[in-house]
Formats: structure tokens, C-alpha cells, sequence
């Protein structure tokens, strides 16, 4: 696999060394960068955004483009610039709902179901080798002391 550039937009060179957050910030930050470097290298140039489009489609055949903008609480012109590049890179196909022909249903293509899983494979290699060497129960207590973290930002809600 080719390593990707440096990328120090998102990287605080001056945070401290225990500052938890700013860590996980980091790390998912690296997570995402080498999950998205294969797809985005590879003959559809998919990018971040296009592969959460590609998640939702995945999961919500037939879904509309209101209905990912809805969800995504994202801009609805920027869904429609993913969406149409998506479908001019032939990852996504549209076809006319029966009730109300303005509205257009949206699925994968076979291609799109092909870099879709290719993106769910590249996530579960980068999950296993992100854990690699800690044994059964040190990945327990990571997860039980980042459900703490999490629990106690909930709190401040």
C-alpha cells in the first residue's frame, strides 16, 4: 500500500501529550486517511464524502436525494454535486419514483456495490492492525475507558 502525504491540517503540533481528546482526534484522523487512500487511488477517485454517500445507499436502497440531505444535515446543493458525480462515475443510478416521477430513487450500481465493499474490507484490515498487540483484555478496558469519555461528554448535554 502507498503512504499517503503527511496531512497537517488536522494535526496540533503543540497539544500535550495527554490531552485525550486531541489523541483520538489523531487517530481517527489516520484511520480515515488510510481507509479512504485506497478508493481514493483507485479508478473512481472516491473521496470521504463519496463513500458516506455510498454507506447510505448501501443501506438505504431506493432512498431519494431529500432524504440523504435530511439525514446528513448536510447542504442539499452539495448532496446533489455527490450525487452527481457519483452517478457520472457510474457508482450510483437513479430511477423515477412511481408515486411522484419528480422525485428520483437512488441505488448502487454494480460498481458501486464493488467499491463499497472494497472500503468495508480496507476498514476491517485497518480495525484488526489498529489493535494489533494488545491482547483480549487491554482492548476491553480501552473500550470500557472510552465509553467513560463518551459518557461523561453526554453528561454536559
Amino acid at each position: 500500500m502507498m503512504r499517503e502525504k503527511d496531512d497537517n491540517v488536522n494535526q496540533s503540533s503543540n497539544a500535550p501529550d495527554d490531552d485525550v481528546l486531541e489523541l483520538a482526534h489523531q487517530l481517527m484522523h489516520d484511520y480515515r486517511a488510510l481507509l479512504h487512500q485506497v478508493l481514493r487511488d483507485g479508478p473512481h477517485g472516491i473521496t470521504h464524502m463519496d463513500s458516506r454517500v455510498l454507506g447510505y445507499f448501501a443501506h438505504h436502497t431506493g432512498a431519494t436525494q431529500s432524504d440523504l440531505a435530511q439525514h446528513s444535515g448536510r447542504d442539499k446543493a452539495q448532496i446533489a454535486r455527490l450525487i452527481k458525480g457519483l452517478r457520472e462515475r457510474g457508482l450510483l443510478e437513479g430511477e423515477a419514483d412511481q408515486q411522484d416521477r419528480r422525485n428520483v430513487r437512488l441505488s448502487l450500481t454494480a460498481e458501486g456495490r464493488s467499491a463499497h465493499k472494497a472500503l468495508q474490507r480496507q476498514g476491517a484490515r485497518l480495525r484488526a492492525q489498529a489493535v494489533a498487540g494488545l491482547s483480549a483484555p487491554q482492548r476491553q478496558q480501552l473500550i470500557v475507558l472510552l465509553h467513560q469519555v463518551r459518557a461523561n461528554l453526554a453528561a454536559l448535554r
